[in-house]
């Protein structure tokens, strides 16, 4: 059976009320499916307009009333503020597997006012509140899905061609009080997260939503090996030097018992000198490996560049402090160091395996942006390797 691509877009309202993590969980655990893109939006009123046409389907099984109240939201909710031009934020998902439309579609529900408890996404997070008269008082959809295969085709199309222009990092989405500026930082939620169909991904944002940042760029990223040394570069010679003294304690434990003779601290701290690097940078091919799939020694330095087989999501988060919000939630490096709640102490087990990466100042979140690049369209790439050529 031939592999479908099916998208959720994640409503403003939904972004802004920071339901993103719980949504994307379900996704992943209830379909089986595999993430393959992320992109965030500040829809046009082009694209706006484009879309919200093509919503209202004879072949969706959702109540014709019920469309016609999906395009009336997304006309105005989706678009530009109409006193100030500032646009909104909307976050598109893409999942590929077998039967994808299908899956997806199921896991998001129908929306109707007689809604049960929490067995569909819309169950949970969407809102169709009616008066007396049947009269629509309050409507929030929380997501859009395509109900067929012909409808997701053309629709992820409409939303690729307008990837570039209205996609990627987004600017002046975020309002700020008088006084007060925003900084930037990178989140690389890490290969560990998916390694099987799991929760663990969402969980992860659901944690990171605590800090009141915003997001404003997301990417699934496979990390190349070169893309993972120049990353963690700065990492090497820490290592190199850090581990000096605990692989010469270990070296002189061993030799000591394998020959039968003391080694006296001089010799042991040279063991330090000689063996510390090597140490280090078995660490950090480690490190690499980890993150990208391959080390540097284990795949020819022309397939260096080429995308990784371990999968991450990179995304930017926006607010006022925003890099030491971030690494308060996800904890110190060592899981068995962080405090209860953490990020680290409830989802790492290593120094290496520990869940999340964030940059540690702005500087180094500008350096990090370089390196993952979280504005490259790989989005459209995803939907053109698909469907062809847009």
């Amino acid at each position: 059976m031939a592999q479908e691509l099916a998208y959720v877009i994640v409503t403003p309202y939904s972004l802004y009320k920071s339901r993103t993590g719980g949504i994307l969980s379900r996704l992943i655990t209830r379909t089986g499916l595999d993430l393959v893109g992320l992109r965030m939006f500040a829809p046009s009123a082009e694209l706006v307009s484009e879309y919200a046409k093509i919503i209202v389907s004879a072949h969706d099984t959702q109540d014709r009333k019920i469309q016609e109240l999906l395009k009336e939201y997304v006309s105005t909710k989706f678009a530009p503020d109409a006193k100030t031009g500032q646009r909104k934020r909307v976050m598109v998902m893409l999942f590929r597997g077998d039967e994808a439309v299908r899956k997806v579609r199921s896991v998001v529900g129908n929306l109707s006012p007689d809604r049960r408890m929490g067995e569909t996404i819309r169950d949970t997070y969407s809102d169709l509140i009616l008066d007396e008269n049947g009269s629509v008082v309050y409507f929030e959809p929380a997501v859009l899905a395509a109900p067929t295969k012909e409808e997701a085709e053309s629709k992820l199309k409409l939303w690729a061609r307008h990837s570039d222009k209205d996609g990627g990092i987004l600017d002046d989405v975020v309002n700020y009080a008088p006084g007060t500026t925003g900084e930037r930082t990178l989140v690389l939620i890490k290969p560990d997260n998916f390694k099987f169909p799991t929760g663990r991904p969402g969980n992860v944002i659901d944690f990171f939503s605590r800090t009141g940042l915003y997001i404003v760029g997301a990417k699934v990223l496979r990390m190349s090996t070169a893309q993972a040394m120049e990353f963690y570069g700065p990492v090497r010679e820490i290592l190199r030097t850090k581990l000096k003294d605990g692989v010469s304690a270990k070296a002189k434990d061993i030799l000591e018992k394998e020959f039968g003779f003391k080694i006296p601290a001089s010799e042991q701290k040279a063991l330090g000198e000689i063996l510390g690097p090597i140490q280090g940078d078995a660490q950090f091919d480690n490190i690499v490996r980890f993150m990208s799939g391959h080390a540097a020694g284990e795949i020819p330095e022309a397939d260096w560049t080429k995308p990784g087989t371990e999968k991450c999501i990179a995304l930017i988060y926006e607010g006022v402090n925003a890099v030491n919000k971030i690494r308060d939630v996800l904890g110190p490096t060592d899981p068995s160091k962080a405090p209860p709640g953490s990020i680290r102490r409830e989802f790492g087990s290593t120094i290496m395996v520990n869940a999340a990466h964030a940059s540690d100042s702005a500087e180094n979140a500008q350096r990090e942006f370089g390196i993952v690049k979280p504005g490259e369209n790989n989005f459209k790439q995803v939907v053109e390797e698909t469907f062809g050529k847009i």
